[in-house]
């Protein structure tokens, strides 16, 4: 047997909310930042378009094993919708599909949102990473076949009109779930109102809880260069996605236990705090099993023991 390659870089764990700049893919940022850390692993949870800004949670380490999370968080939006026109990918980047007079009013907008919020069926775009009997739609779409997408249920939890600075433009904030497309929201929006419109400004202002308010700037970040302790300090700890998980707290020895794929046995007044946290779905027993404020594994709780089935190697 030949000796394990060793795993090139610094072993680097934990969250970092970029605020992406536009005129760059969310893969190029990835590159850029595992280079900065020198970081043995990393990766994005969720990909923002090139022409969007804002945040982008990128997860190093240990981290990636919770990039589903990232993913799955409640997100908010601010995006503009421009009127009069509509294209083949609903941004400013696509080609030219459609045009129309019509600019709606600023009443007529705030009076069609409502039907926007809730549980909604939505067609994703056909510019997107959706897959189509294996292939991504955007593949297909450049390559201009002939497909369909089917609609699925996304949830918006807040839509307004933020703004209307002049007839040619509205600028909307949403507030929506996983699977949700801004772009496809514009196109049915202009759809509702009779109108052709397309998405030419987007910014995403949160993902669960990263936001504007604790995200770093890319530039920023390269200005840090070598100063690896400031680069460390702005990460935020691997859980930090996982903040709506009830969790347990353990000890050491149970840490060592678990981290070896062993079940651990939970005091009784850990277990009586766990049920009191957990959702009211008596199948849903995910837990994140802390010590010392460090994540140890996620697992499930069941008569009284905690048995990990992702563990994590900090």
């Amino acid at each position: 047997m030949g000796r394990q390659r060793k795993r090139k870089g610094d072993p680097v764990h934990g969250w970092l909310a970029v605020d992406k700049p536009v005129d760059i893919t969310s893969t190029k940022v990835v590159g850029i930042l595992k280079r900065l850390y020198n970081a043995q692993k990393a990766g994005h949870g969720g990909t923002l378009d090139p022409l969007a800004d804002g945040i982008l949670p990128i997860a190093f380490g240990e981290a990636t094993k919770t990039a589903q999370w990232a993913m799955d968080c409640d997100k908010e939006y601010i995006f503009t919708i421009e009127w009069g026109s509509s294209t083949d990918s609903q941004d400013k980047e696509g080609e030219v599909i459609a045009t129309s007079d019509v600019r709606p009013s600023r009443e007529a907008i705030i009076e069609i949102l409502p039907d926007f919020i809730g549980d909604i069926q939505q067609i994703p775009p056909k510019y997107s990473a959706i897959k189509v009997d294996g292939e991504r739609a955007y593949d297909l779409a450049r390559d201009g076949e002939s497909f369909e997408i089917p609609s699925r249920e996304v949830t918006v939890y807040e839509a307004e009109l933020v703004d209307t600075p002049d007839t040619d433009h509205a600028v909307i904030r949403v507030v929506s779930g996983k699977g949700f497309y801004v772009r496809a929201m514009a196109r049915d929006i202009a759809q509702a109102l009779g109108a052709e419109g397309h998405v030419s400004q987007l910014r995403r202002t949160r993902v669960g809880p990263m936001s504007e308010s604790n995200a770093i700037k890319l530039t920023d970040l390269e200005d840090m260069g070598e100063d690896k302790s400031r680069l460390k300090a702005a990460l935020s700890p691997l859980q930090t996605v996982l903040d709506d998980i009830p969790h347990v707290e353990i000890n050491a020895s149970d840490s060592a236990a678990i981290k070896q794929g062993r079940e651990v046995l939970l005091l009784p007044h850990v277990v009586e705090q766990w049920n009191a946290d957990r959702s009211d779905d008596p199948e849903d027993r995910l837990t994140l099993a802390l010590c010392d404020d460090q994540a140890v594994a996620l697992g499930e709780v069941r008569a009284g023991r905690f048995k990990p089935s992702k563990v994590f190697q900090l």
